[in-house]
């Protein structure tokens, strides 16, 4: 049969051929879309997904939180610092002479974690920053000595914070002498004063040796057009102690004491944060109380405390409760138990690791106390299946006290009468928890014992009904 859309032009034959075929018409160069061409409505979230979750959440206005939940966190800084006025004060007087164009003096801050010595010292330093013209010339470099803890690391930080463009920087593979070299000259470029703030500079001579401190020190001697005033913060007291005296007698110029918070203090710093955090009549009668007590136990740590704080309002927001309940503070003190429990122990050394691991293997078997004989002898199976060589029983022992140290485990020596005396090995992690963190961890997954699938593990920390310890 003849074509009937023969004798037709031919884009007439291709539109016609469009609509036979159920296609929507071709749309004219340069004018609008055709009325009846829409975009396809992607499907809906299957049910349980993430999207779903994350959907639900960015839909969904906090009914406890009044806006950024930043202020409970640690790196946030207030306006003001309850209860630690007078050190304000101090390092205040210490720093601000920069603004003069005088060299401040070298400053060492002691104090326990959580008790406010770095948010002071960043609190001060927002203020001499904040006077234009007069901190022109100041320059605060904070390098935080828990990670980056090698002379080499330090020196290069230092020279790379004062790098004005990428070829400046100081890169990594130099001799040392040449990168403290390089530091100097990058300073000199700046000029003016340099604030160097070593957070837990403690760790960094644990570690590496006072040696670059004395370089650091004597940095005025080299240095042309800058100069450099040292503000060193520790969490040990007695951290000066093994320094070299000329160290010490360099870093000793002024000295600051934080005491630890006590539990009516820790009460003050919370309700400041919680007025900024929360909305009103969120809160219950104990719940700062409770998490001020729990803090104070611990060394009167004010981060400690805001993390509690904060953890509880979190736990509350997941539960839809309208409140914070003294349950929620309970909760989210047992999770942060297990996750400081849990991070720590992932982080152990390889043989340590086995160690615990064997330990909490013989401790599942007994329930009872375990001897360091018979924890060895199962340590000592399972390195090998690791394919590394045990350790001599003595250093074993040394790794006990070592976990000893860490709140992981007790030992105490008890007397065999004949058979001499021997240590006794009592768990102090929650064992159901403890096993399968260490199991999942890769460099143990080779001995770890097969889970089965799907299988849920029971846990007492989030029973708000446990009994405080």
């Amino acid at each position: 049969m003849p074509d009937a859309s023969a004798g037709r032009p031919a884009d007439e034959r291709e539109t016609s051929r469009g609509a036979t075929d159920g296609l929507p018409p071709p749309v004219e160069r340069g004018g609008p879309p055709a009325s009846n061409a829409s975009a396809p409505t992607p499907p809906p979230p299957a049910s349980g997904t993430a999207t779903e979750f994350v959907d639900a959440y960015l839909a969904s206005k906090s009914e406890l939180f009044r806006g950024s939940r930043e202020v409970l966190r640690e790196s946030f800084v207030p306006a003001r610092l309850p209860h630690r006025e007078e050190q304000t004060r101090l390092v205040a007087e210490i720093l601000a002479p920069a603004l003069h164009g005088d060299l401040p003096s070298n400053l060492l801050i002691y104090g326990k974690i959580g008790t406010g010595k770095t948010a002071v010292v960043a609190q001060v330093r927002q203020e001499i920053q904040r006077r234009g013209e007069l901190a022109a010339q100041i320059t605060f470099v904070t390098v935080n000595c828990g990670t980056i803890d090698t002379p080499y690391s330090l020196l290069q930080t230092i020279g790379n914070s004062f790098a004005a463009a990428e070829a400046d920087r100081i890169p990594t593979g130099w001799a040392l002498d040449r990168v403290e070299l390089a530091m100097r000259r990058l300073m000199d470029v700046r000029g003016g004063t340099v604030v160097l703030v070593l957070d837990e500079v403690d760790r960094l001579v644990a570690r590496s040796g006072d040696g670059v401190l004395y370089s650091l020190s004597q940095l005025n001697t080299e240095l042309e057009r800058a100069r450099i005033a040292l503000v060193g913060i520790s969490n040990d007291l007695k951290f000066t102690n093994g320094l070299d005296a000329r160290v010490r007698s360099r870093l000793n110029e002024e000295k600051i004491l934080f005491p630890p918070y006590n539990a009516l203090q820790l009460q003050d710093i919370l309700r400041d944060r919680a007025q900024m955090a929360f909305r009103e009549n969120v809160l219950d009668a104990g719940v700062v109380e409770r998490c001020a007590a729990y803090a104070a136990l611990e060394n009167g740590d004010a981060r400690r405390a805001l993390a509690l704080l904060r953890l509880s309002a979190e736990m509350a927001e997941r539960d839809r409760a309208k409140r914070i309940t003294q349950d929620h503070v309970i909760k989210a003190k047992n999770r942060l138990e297990q996750d400081l429990i849990l991070e720590c122990c992932r982080t152990l050394p390889q043989h340590c690791k086995v160690l615990l691991y064997a330990i909490l293997l013989a401790y599942e078997k007994r329930r009872t106390s375990v001897l360091t004989g018979e924890v060895y002898e199962s340590y000592s199976k399972l390195i090998v299946r690791l394919g590394l060589q045990p350790l001599h029983a003595r250093s074993i022992s040394n790794h006990i006290s070592e976990l000893e140290s860490l709140g992981l485990v007790r030992a105490t020596i008890v007397s065999k009468g004949r058979g001499g005396r021997s240590r006794e090995i009592l768990l102090d992690v929650p064992l159901h928890e403890t096993l399968p963190a260490l199991e999942d961890d890769p460099f143990l997954r080779p001995i770890a014992r097969p889970r089965m699938r799907n299988q849920t593990l029971l846990t007492n920390f989030d029973n708000p009904a446990r009994s405080l310890q």
